[in-house]
């Protein structure tokens, strides 16, 4: 059986152990309390089952584990320092925190993949039908909370930059050619700060579920994103066209289900 209310307490446990003053630390905790609170919203919305929709908030708690340790050892959210993912599935199971976490050991697995795969570009083929269901469902919290936190975030906290030189950049052509392609960003093409706002965006081509795309046009976060910053010349061009291939991809997404 599953306890979301004993893993929320271990976890409020876990976490005491980190600053939570810094403003990275406590970006990420509001971040893991949003992605639960998004995927009740999906699992609600897609009529998963109660012990799935349990395991599927266990997992949401637990997804960014890693970034914790990682912001402790680095003040960074590059994973070119460390890969979160991958530490996090090592905290919880190479030093077995998972036993505190969760008493029942049947859903190791399960916990383990989604986890290790939430943040991969490309996710390896899955062909446990139930464990697919969880990576696609985290993947998709994830990305959506991020469009939240890209609105509320200073860019200081999210790139080590200020503003002003944030706001002297350009989207490079190739991260532009994926936004018209409706293709996912690598890591290794972004060429600055502004490329890497730009790359959560495509985030958009990358999502699972209906309910998904629903919650995008119901919060109106990529309009909200795109017009938190006064961008000018060349610049307010390139943001115009990307807003335009977003909400255009988004409105498609919702009359194709029809």
């Amino acid at each position: 059986m599953l306890d979301i209310e004993n893993t929320k307490r271990v976890f409020q446990k876990y976490i005491q152990k980190f600053d939570l003053n810094d403003d990275k630390i406590k970006l990420k905790l509001i971040h893991t309390y949003q992605v639960v609170e998004i995927t009740k919203y999906l699992c609600q919305h897609e009529n998963i089952s109660y012990e799935d929709t349990q395991l599927a908030l266990v997992i949401a708690l637990l997804h960014d584990i890693g970034r914790f340790e990682q912001l402790k050892r680095f003040h960074s959210f590059s994973d070119e320092n460390i890969d979160h993912a991958k530490l996090g599935v090592e905290i919880l199971f190479k030093e077995r925190m998972i036993d505190q976490f969760v008493e029942d050991r049947q859903y190791d697995q399960l916990i383990y993949y989604a986890i290790l795969y939430h943040s991969l570009y490309n996710v390896p083929p899955v062909s446990d039908k139930r464990t697919d269901l969880h990576v696609r469902l985290i993947r998709d919290s994830d990305k959506l909370d991020n469009f939240r936190v890209k609105n509320e975030a200073a860019i200081t906290t999210l790139f080590d930059i200020s503003q002003e030189d944030f706001l002297k950049q350009t989207v490079s052509k190739q991260i532009m050619q994926n936004i018209r392609n409706h293709q996912l960003i690598l890591k290794s093409d972004r060429k600055n700060e502004m490329d890497m706002w730009v790359s959560y965006f495509a985030f958009i081509f990358d999502l699972n579920f209906l309910s998904s795309y629903k919650y995008l046009k119901y919060t109106d976060y990529v309009r909200k994103n795109m017009r938190r910053f006064l961008y000018q010349g060349c610049l307010q061009q390139q943001m115009d066209e990307i807003e335009q291939q977003c909400i255009n991809y988004i409105e498609k997404k919702l009359i194709d289900a029809d």
